[in-house]
């Protein structure tokens, strides 16, 4: 099995038709924890086509998009500190494809 690593992508896209295709396309690669914040659990491959698919989608004169890796997602245990409404840490699900 290749080894995943723990991603934080938070994107600032200026056109509202772009921003909601970008927000399709990262909900197939990871948890929506805020508006434009996502939590992704990716192998190197799936990190290549979600940047891929990314620079497809956005117009980098205006948009800008940030991938944080956090590191291997097996040995990391994100703390999160949240001010205001509470916050659930995403739990990992099986998925039958």
């Amino acid at each position: 099995m290749a080894k995943e690593r723990l991603y934080v992508v938070a994107y600032d896209i200026a056109d509202q038709r772009r921003w909601s295709r970008i927000f399709k396309l990262m909900k197939g690669y990871g948890y929506w924890l805020q508006l434009s914040i996502f939590q992704c659990r990716l192998t190197a491959r799936r990190r290549i086509e979600m940047t891929i698919r990314l620079e497809e989608c956005m117009k980098p004169s205006e948009d800008h998009v940030l991938i944080l890796d956090m590191g291997p997602a097996d040995k990391i245990a994100p703390r999160v500190e949240s001010l205001g409404k509470s916050y659930e840490a995403p739990t990992r699900k099986a998925r039958i494809i």
